[in-house]
């Protein structure tokens, strides 16, 4: 039954019935606008019923930030190794070479590792903006990192960039590509082909890494994340 498989989201803001994937909650939601009947809604969603069981089966598995597990740190697989003491007053992180090193008393230090990987992740992403920045003679006023579920990046007319911290797991050359898009705003505030054309000059790889965020974008909340599909 379609009911079983997708989550009604009623919205004052949509206009149309549509099916979209919280790659985070690991559902597919069914967007219903505020005056359709939930009737018409199903009969939508049960039209497209092999689209959700397929999305939901392709979902890639989650990886907790746990003992031994193994994630990507800006293109470099590195081993996850925590020591637990109960002793210790506080939480300390460490990388050395393909290690990350957490020693800690808490049963689970999920959060500390989130926020050391932000920081990494702010770091990185600001210098190879700033790199990009300076190829193109423009100024970047501030570079932060957020925890959005679809929105790579964003670039405001003050030359504010920010970028989703997740970007850390990707493969390199789509990270380089969501940078090079977003540095490329400082230049063209659209996406005209003067825009497109900044942008492929300023990527490593703008075939490969806009190929990557548009086809597989959605793995990227799946490091940390614990909860499993609900089908």
């Amino acid at each position: 039954m379609i009911k079983d498989l997708v989550t009604v989201k009623r919205s004052t803001r949509a206009k149309r019935v549509a099916l979209r994937l919280d790659p985070v909650e690991r559902v597919i939601n069914l967007v219903v606008p505020k005056k359709m009947s939930l009737k018409k809604a199903y009969i939508f969603a049960s039209a497209h019923e092999d689209w959700v069981i397929k999305t939901l089966e392709n979902l890639a598995p989650p990886i907790a930030f746990a003992d031994g597990a193994v994630i990507p740190v800006f293109g470099d697989s590195i081993l996850i190794n925590i020591e637990h003491n109960s002793e210790l007053k506080r939480t300390t992180i460490k990388q050395s070479d393909d290690i990350l090193l957490v020693k800690t008393y808490m049963d689970d230090p999920t959060n500390r590792i989130t926020a050391h990987l932000k920081k990494l992740a702010h770091k990185g992403l600001a210098d190879m903006a700033s790199e990009k920045a300076a190829i193109i003679g423009k100024h970047i006023s501030s570079i932060s990192v957020r925890d959005t579920k679809s929105r790579w990046g964003s670039c405001s007319q003050d030359g504010k960039i920010s970028f989703s911290w997740r970007l850390i797991f990707a493969p390199y050359n789509a990270i380089d590509y969501v940078v090079a898009h977003e540095v490329a705003h400082l230049m063209y505030m659209d996406h005209s082909k003067e825009f497109w054309a900044q942008c492929r000059e300023l990527s490593t790889n703008f075939v490969e890494g806009k190929y990557w965020m548009k086809n597989h974008g959605n793995e990227l909340m799946r490091y940390g994340n614990t909860k499993p599909c609900t089908e």
